[in-house]
């Protein structure tokens, strides 16, 4: 029921999914009400700026923020992370153009995360209390909030691929289930696609090691198979866990995601900053009072 940060400063290095770049970041408490805070360091220029919506300045195949010409890509794994250990209150600090792949998932953030663990703060968490539905469509494609006891994620998934196929899952979002159920899902993609995205300055650092790979065929190209069977689905939700932290308090309310993506979620972001009849900000307390 408490706002949270860190105990310590948390570092992570590596390789980034679509600059194929090398970068390092590191995770700093901040006080309460702080937020999630970007701070970027390139060129010799110190840039900050919220994780929040009015940060987005890109959602092709990643999730981009940025202010000031400098950006910062494929935000949203480490923010799924942030978001599923309930952490209020952190400075990023960013040497790079984006946040490192890892292992393509949400955990090796997680576990760094939990390494140098959690600091209780004297404040109280909000919430985005949902009052009425709200929901964006763009070619069959649907991303939506929906009134809800506790936060939760519902999506559904369609691939012309014989492994995918349809996939459906839902998820009340505790640091539990996420850890269980989302963390581990990594990002995925088509080999009969990497050489338009390549051509495209995309996808440069994918590999074995940061994405699960099929061919036309369906066949998992990654010697160590699936984390979970309906792993594809699962990282989709940890995309939209990580898209919609972005709204700068947790949301008391359901996501619904039909094929949706960062696209689609940036859209329905922007959508819910208009509408604040469909919303108001709660405290912890009038949370537990709810559920």
């Amino acid at each position: 029921m408490h706002q949270h940060t860190l105990r310590a400063p948390c570092h992570l290095f590596g390789c980034g999914l679509h600059t194929g770049k090398d970068s390092q970041i590191t995770l700093l408490p901040a006080p309460v009400d702080t937020g999630i805070v970007f701070r970027l360091f390139n060129e010799g220029r110190q840039v900050e700026f919220p994780a929040r919506v009015e940060s987005i300045t890109r959602t092709v195949m990643s999730t981009t923020l940025g202010a000031d010409g400098l950006e910062v890509c494929t935000v949203e794994h480490l923010l799924a992370a942030l978001a599923g250990l309930q952490i209020d209150n952190v400075i990023i600090d960013t040497q790079g153009y984006e946040i490192p792949a890892m292992d393509g998932s949400a955990q090796p953030f997680v576990s760094r995360i939990m390494e140098v663990g959690r600091k209780l703060q004297p404040a109280p968490r909000k919430y985005l209390k949902i009052l009425e539905p709200l929901e964006v469509e763009e070619d069959g494609k649907t991303a939506g909030l929906y009134p809800s006891l506790a936060p939760a994620y519902s999506f559904l998934i369609d691939f012309d691929n014989p492994t995918i196929q349809t996939q459906s899952y839902k998820v009340y979002l505790t640091p539990q289930t996420f850890v269980a159920q989302l963390a581990k899902a990594r990002t995925f993609g088509f080999m009969k696609d990497l050489t338009t995205l390549q051509n495209n300055g995309l996808a440069l650092g994918a590999g074995l090691e940061n994405a699960v790979a099929l061919d036309p065929e369906g066949k998992i190209l990654n010697p160590e198979g699936l984390r979970y069977k309906d792993e594809f689905v699962r990282h989709k939700i940890l995309d939209a866990v990580g898209d919609l932290s972005l709204a700068g308090h947790p949301i008391l309310g359901e996501y619904r995601g039909v094929k949706s993506g960062h696209q689609l979620n940036a859209t329905l972001l922007k959508l819910l900053a208009k509408r604040t009849d469909c919303w108001e900000t709660i405290t912890a307390g009038a949370t537990a009072q709810a559920v």
